[in-house]
């Protein structure tokens, strides 16, 4: 039986986000490069296997970018009507006086190539203290896409506009809410699963081996999200550092897959970051703790 090998692709990557399109696997992900001038696009990846993967290389349109110069990050993308729409983070921003933030960008397929859509930042100042990196868009069973993201330990959550150009607000009148749970630092993550939302985040440093994944569950997409505990962290001798995740779903086996980057123990270079994959198991409404693997089939 052919089995899933970690890391899934070479080279240094981070942040992946994980979908499945027109009957393929996608994954999205940073250039894991430190020095941030140096990481100007993204790259993807596609399998109908989740052995053998596809690298699409460079996939934005970063002519339509023209004040982006530095910390192309974490890519997040959604379905909607036919074409698909990719937020990403740009240029590391330290306060509201600089340019970039979170841009959005669309295309008529999930390969790209993804051309500006906005003209200028999704989001470009900190809202509830949470700086504009780290979205993760989630489209719910209504059709509802929320957004999540944030870094410097906040989290805020926006809903989606019809046409994707911005935000509608929610009953209470606001337009982002803050659902920072316990703990949180960066990197969020939504799943839906029966009637609960599972949501997830990233503690630690991404530089080192204190990275790792908590999660919360409630009945509402807007949380409370109270810390229920670790599920994925520094595993010896196989890895550290692990988190800033997204997931797949195989519904003829009925498998959760979490997507996730880490690093090896004792590698001091921040950038150092692989994409790995693992299973993800739930009961009775918790997630368990992940076992990080080097080599595993889909049928364990």
């Amino acid at each position: 039986m052919p089995e899933i090998t970690n890391p899934i692709v070479p080279g240094f990557y981070a942040d992946p986000e994980a979908r499945t399109y027109e009957g393929k696997h996608w994954i999205y992900a940073t250039r894991s490069i430190t020095e941030y001038t140096s990481q100007m696009n993204l790259d993807a990846f596609s399998s109908t296997d989740l052995i053998h993967w596809n690298k699409h290389e460079a996939i934005l349109e970063m002519s339509d970018f023209p004040w982006v110069w530095r910390a192309v990050w974490a890519p997040t993308i959604i379905e909607n009507k036919g074409k698909y729409y990719l937020v990403f983070a740009s240029n590391d921003i330290q306060s509201n006086d600089e340019i970039g933030g979170l841009e959005m960008a669309v295309s008529d397929n999930p390969a790209g190539p993804f051309r500006g859509y906005l003209g200028k930042p999704l989001i470009d100042r900190f809202i509830h203290s949470a700086q504009p990196i780290d979205a993760h868009l989630f489209k719910d069973d209504d059709g509802t896409i929320y957004l999540y993201y944030g870094g410097w330990g906040h989290c805020n959550v926006a809903k989606m506009n019809e046409d994707m150009t911005g935000f509608v607000p929610f009953e209470n009148g606001d337009t982002f809410l803050s659902i920072t749970p316990e703990g949180y630092v960066e990197g969020p993550c939504m799943i839906k699963k029966g009637d609960l939302y599972y949501f997830m985040w990233s503690m630690g440093s991404w530089v080192n081996g204190t990275y790792r994944v908590a999660y919360g569950v409630s009945d509402s997409p807007l949380g409370p999200f109270e810390n229920k505990g670790t599920i994925l962290q520094k595993q010896e001798p196989i890895a550290e550092g692990p988190g800033h995740h997204g997931y797949l779903y195989l519904p003829e086996t009925d498998a959760w897959i979490i997507v996730y980057h880490r690093r090896m123990i004792g590698d001091t270079d921040p950038g150092s970051r692989v994409l790995c994959m693992d299973r993800l198991h739930f009961e009775d409404g918790a997630i368990i703790p992940i076992t990080m693997t080097n080599k595993w089939h889909t049928s364990d």
